[in-house]
């Protein structure tokens, strides 16, 4: 296949007649992959744009570091904040050709021995594709590197009064500014959730957030408890067990009535989740099995978490629901002056936030019109009385993972795109299967190669039609 990575045209140059009605100024916040194509679609649009970047470079959580945090729960207000959550050994759960923006392929680069030309990479691949996308889309020179914003608050309608500080460059005093229009692209995969856990208080073992766990060699001779049952914890489970003694994973998700050994492992167990912890240093599982357990890790998800927003309430987030968002994008008491790009999970990320992004950057223009505050309140409400009857539980308002490709072509129809291509979707469907089938090698071995051959075909067709 051809491994090539470049920019099409923007939105303005291949609709030349579009009328502008209105350019604002518009404060970004954050620079990972979100706030990158939020910026570029701001621009694209007309809009003056300004990103703001607690880091040093572009590319948020992907964006790996050694450090961890001084607490490992991540649960001390006055420790200091490490952003990322990666972990050394971590490659991507879906591939490169299903990943990456519409207009911008993740392929392959030939050419850079540094490169992983792996259809699954790990994350130092992802960071090069964003630092390459941020370059090429001309995003770099929109971001203020080292400056953490302090506080948004409304001054007047559609008029937002940002006040930002310079992280360790020996200045004093914070700078205000106002602006048009907020885009919140600050991630959320910072603020760890912890699982409540009976008789913790108690347990005299070591507990840890994934967010703080980078290598395995620390568990050498240890027996693990890892709780989760999503990608993160069948990771770190993974990886753990070549060091450890025991690695248990505890499972919400999974009712099993006995412990169940995992394939390819000697020393990796499934349970139920945990009943309860004791003083002696075990651990009962509700499967009535029970270990003597060294360290939980909690890979348990994160919070959502806008520490510097002031709208007296009316944003808040309630056991992970972030209320009340029209079509997980507009608060309708503030609409359209201020939304949040990424919010949904369980999704493939990328596309979606350029699809989000480009619906506000249209909104904002006035080229897209958005219902009325009451309509749009009707519908969150509609939505939120849909989850009760189903029974979902608050905390998934924003899993959207059983339609997001509904979402995302509904997306693309308010802003006058095509649909998500379906190949796109069929690959995702093909390696969600794939992954259950061949949990140890799915990263590896794969069946779908007519899709990536109707991806790089697709991909080629628009470099030339360009």
């Amino acid at each position: 296949m051809p491994t090539f990575r470049t920019l099409w045209p923007t939105p303005t140059s291949l609709f030349p007649d579009r009328q502008l009605m209105f350019r604002r100024r518009i404060a970004v916040i954050g620079a990972g992959a979100a706030g990158l194509v939020a910026a570029r679609e701001l621009r694209r649009e007309g809009h003056g744009v300004v990103v703001f970047e607690r880091g040093d470079s572009v590319g948020g959580t992907w964006v790996y570091t050694p450090a961890v945090e001084s607490d490992p729960l991540s649960i001390d207000s006055n420790r200091k904040v490490v952003h990322s959550s990666l972990y050394d050994s971590l490659r991507t759960n879906l591939p490169r050709e299903c990943m990456g923006f519409s207009d911008y392929p993740f392929v392959a680069v030939t050419g850079n021995s540094d490169n992983d030309h792996r259809r699954f990479p790990g994350h130092p691949e992802v960071l090069r594709y964003l630092e390459d996308f941020s370059r090429d889309a001309d995003v770099n020179g929109m971001v203020r590197f080292r400056t953490e914003v302090v506080s948004v608050e409304m001054e007047g309608e559609g008029r937002w009064a940002v006040r930002s500080r310079k992280i360790d460059d020996g200045l004093t005093g914070d700078e205000s500014e106002v602006y048009d229009g907020i885009v919140v692209c600050n991630g959320h995969h910072t603020e760890p959730r912890v699982a409540e856990i009976p008789g913790i208080e108690i347990w005299p073992g070591k507990q840890i957030h994934s967010h703080n766990y980078r290598i395995p060699q620390h568990f050498l001779g240890q027996v693990v408890v890892v709780i989760g049952g999503s990608a993160s914890a069948v990771d770190i489970s993974r990886d753990i067990a070549g060091f450890a003694k025991e690695v248990h994973v505890a499972s919400r998700s999974h009712c099993v009535e006995n412990p169940m050994k995992q394939p390819g492992y000697d020393n990796l167990w499934l349970h139920s989740m945990i009943e309860s912890t004791n003083s002696d240093g075990t651990v009962v599982f509700q499967d009535g099995s029970s270990a003597h357990v060294d360290v939980i890790m909690h890979c348990t998800g994160y919070k959502y978490h806008f520490p510097f927003l002031k709208t007296d309430g009316i944003i808040d987030v309630d056991d992970n629901r972030v209320s009340s968002l029209y079509k997980h994008v507009f608060p309708p008491l503030f609409a359209p002056y201020i939304s949040f790009i990424g919010i949904p999970w369980k999704v493939v990320p990328f596309p979606l936030c350029e699809l989000q992004s480009k619906w506000v950057a249209g909104v904002l223009s006035g080229r897209i019109a958005l219902p009325t505050p009451e309509e749009m309140m009707e519908d969150v409400k509609a939505f939120y009385l849909e989850m009760e009857q189903a029974a979902r539980p608050r905390r998934y308002t924003h899993n959207i993972a059983d339609y997001q490709f509904e979402y995302d072509d509904w997306l693309a129809s308010q802003c006058g795109c095509p649909p998500v291509e379906e190949w796109r979707k069929k690959m995702y469907e093909a390696t969600a299967k794939n992954r259950v089938a061949r949990p140890e090698s799915y990263r590896d071995q794969w069946d779908d190669d007519d899709l990536v051959t109707a991806a790089h075909q697709d991909f080629m067709k628009s470099l030339f039609s360009s």
